[in-house]
């Protein structure tokens, strides 16, 4: 089954429904640090990048032409990544839809060390 693209609240956001998905995306979570390796954990190869001035920089050097899906707890964070991504110019980039919330809730698997 393939990844659904869905636009909510003029984003860009990825309903995912297989992990292997994923695999042609740089994943960015952009929570804190204590949150990426707490309790729900984070997607293999994920790069932490958090929310504000450390994601700013990062995205100021990052290829726009990369795939990227930005990543927090519920979606809401993401979606402003996503939205910030955007307005830099990057053109395929997606929120994933219920963050890491929804991923545990589907049962797919996480890490909590980096």
């Amino acid at each position: 089954m393939k990844n659904i693209q869905l636009i909510k609240d003029g984003v860009p956001t990825l309903q995912v429904n297989e992990p292997q998905e994923l695999s042609d995306f740089e994943l960015i979570d952009v929570r804190r640090p204590d949150e990426f390796i707490g309790e729900l954990g984070h997607i293999k190869g994920a790069k932490l990048h958090t929310l504000g001035d450390e994601l700013e920089s990062y995205l100021k050097s990052a290829d726009q032409n990369q795939k990227i899906l930005f990543i927090c707890r519920s979606g809401a964070r993401s979606a402003n990544a996503t939205l910030q991504a955007m307005s830099l110019g990057f053109k395929e980039v997606y929120n994933m839809e219920g963050g890491m919330i929804l991923w545990n809730e589907k049962g797919f698997p996480t890490q909590t060390n980096d």
